[in-house]
């Protein structure tokens, strides 16, 4: 008898050799709580291994000011509240830069240099996720401000806190009370799942002195006229090409989607199944495995912009306080600067 029931294909998916050398046990089952609970490969983890160098290479390609394209927003905007940050530094007093997200360090290059010739960074301290884009970071700080001094460690900002120890002088190991200004630049704070708990987190790594400057696009996030440009053209490809390489993915079995989220109120790019699969997680202790049903998807990629009111409300609601901003001249990006809240 034939039957006009399709069966259909079942494909298995093994992380590679790689994979397992790129995160370690704790990050692997971050990894696999993601897929489980979000349907998600958080975007952070897509900054390790040789995706440090997709990054670089795509923001010295498309982000980089050259000749034919002179501004950047982050560098941009940090020069327009050059005169408010620096006025904030107390008379006689130096500054430690934490840069969280460093990726490569360029979008503060010039704003480290305007205050080194001020005589103003008693340090820099550079954190990320990823081990090597330190790396990057640390052989361009060297190569720029070869008497800065430089520190980095690995961190993730959605997890935890900063370290106090790392604000230390080496020589009393008494924790340093210079004022700190955290930076967390590009369009990362709109990257993270878990907004509220990264605000949560500069807040309690800040004393009351301290300032926290990040950027982000404003505007609103469901009028997407689904036009595909910058980071979720070019950067997005990339990281497509990097989960599946890593997780065993075949090409074909899959397909790219860009999309507006009404839950998350996020622009996302998802990876989308074109048959059954599962992913069989297997090394050393670890052994999972997670199904996916054709047609399922898995978000690699988000972007939130923020509307004014709502970067407000979130603010509040991790204790810390606006008390300036800017935008650029295309009113497209805000630089907010924020102190913990007074009550």
């Amino acid at each position: 008898m034939s039957s006009d029931i399709s069966t259909p294909i079942s494909r298995t998916a093994k992380p590679s050799s790689e994979f397992y050398s790129i995160f370690s046990q704790e990050e692997v089952l971050g990894i696999i709580h993601a897929l489980e609970v979000r349907r998600e490969i958080p975007l952070k983890y897509s900054y390790k291994g040789r995706g440090a160098k997709i990054w670089d290479e795509f923001y010295l390609k498309y982000i980089v000011p050259k000749w034919y394209r002179r501004s950047n927003v982050e560098i941009e905007l940090l020069k327009t509240n050059f005169q408010y940050l620096n006025g904030n530094i107390q008379s006689g007093k130096k500054v430690n830069i934490v840069d969280v997200g460093a990726g490569n360090s360029y979008p503060v290059k010039d704003f480290i240099q305007r205050l080194n010739k001020l005589n103003k960074v008693n340090k820099y301290i550079a954190l990320d996720i990823s081990e090597e884009l330190l790396c990057v970071s640390r052989n361009n700080l060297k190569k720029w401000f070869p008497l800065v001094k430089f520190i980095s460690s690995t961190i993730d900002i959605e997890n935890s806190c900063i370290p106090r120890n790392l604000f230390q002088n080496q020589a009393s190991l008494e924790i340093d009370d210079t004022a700190k200004i955290f930076l967390h630049l590009g369009v990362t704070i709109g990257n993270h799942q878990n907004r509220d708990e990264v605000f949560k987190n500069f807040r309690d790594s800040m004393e009351k002195n301290d300032l926290l400057v990040f950027t982000n696009e404003i505007g609103c996030n469901s009028k997407w006229d689904g036009n595909i440009r910058g980071g979720c053209k070019y950067h997005v490809e990339e990281v497509y090409g990097w989960v599946k390489n890593k997780i065993g993915i075949k090409s074909e079995d899959c397909e790219l989607v860009r999309k507006y989220d009404l839950k998350t109120d996020s622009i996302v790019a998802n990876m989308r199944f074109h048959h059954d699969y599962t992913i069989n997680f297997s090394h050393m202790e670890i052994n999972k495995k997670i199904e996916f049903s054709q047609g399922e998807e898995i978000t690699i990629w988000r972007h939130h912009k923020y509307e004014i009111p709502k970067l407000l409300q979130e603010l509040e609601r991790s204790g810390l306080q606006l008390i300036h901003y800017s935008t650029d001249k295309y009113k497209s990006h805000i630089m907010a600067i924020c102190k913990i809240a007074d009550n």
